[in-house]
């Protein structure tokens, strides 16, 4: 298992409450991996750079992931066919 830094930008039209649910689904998913999520930290409701899917704004998140290396492959196909998830990025922790 090793530890990674995952960057989520969710969609800017999700409320209060369909983020959470969004999350967990996102948690869900690196769960069954056999992962484990230890720290998530919200970051709210931000300007883009540029536009993604015609989209100025997301909510940013940042979550510590433990997983294992084989698993992340299939993460990344789960985030990419995920219709909540703007973008991510998931980077090996030091």
């Amino acid at each position: 298992m090793h530890d990674y830094e995952l960057t989520l930008i969710f969609r800017p039209e999700m409320d209060e409450e369909g983020l959470p649910a969004a999350l967990d689904k996102v948690t869900e998913l690196i769960v069954q991996k056999g992962g484990a999520v230890s720290d998530v930290a919200r970051w709210g409701k931000r300007k883009l750079a540029y536009p993604i899917a015609k989209f100025m704004e997301g909510y940013y998140v940042l979550a510590r992931v433990q997983l294992g290396p084989t698993w992340i492959g299939e993460l990344e196909a789960d985030l990419e066919l995920s219709e909540d998830v703007l973008r991510y990025l998931v980077v090996r922790a030091e």
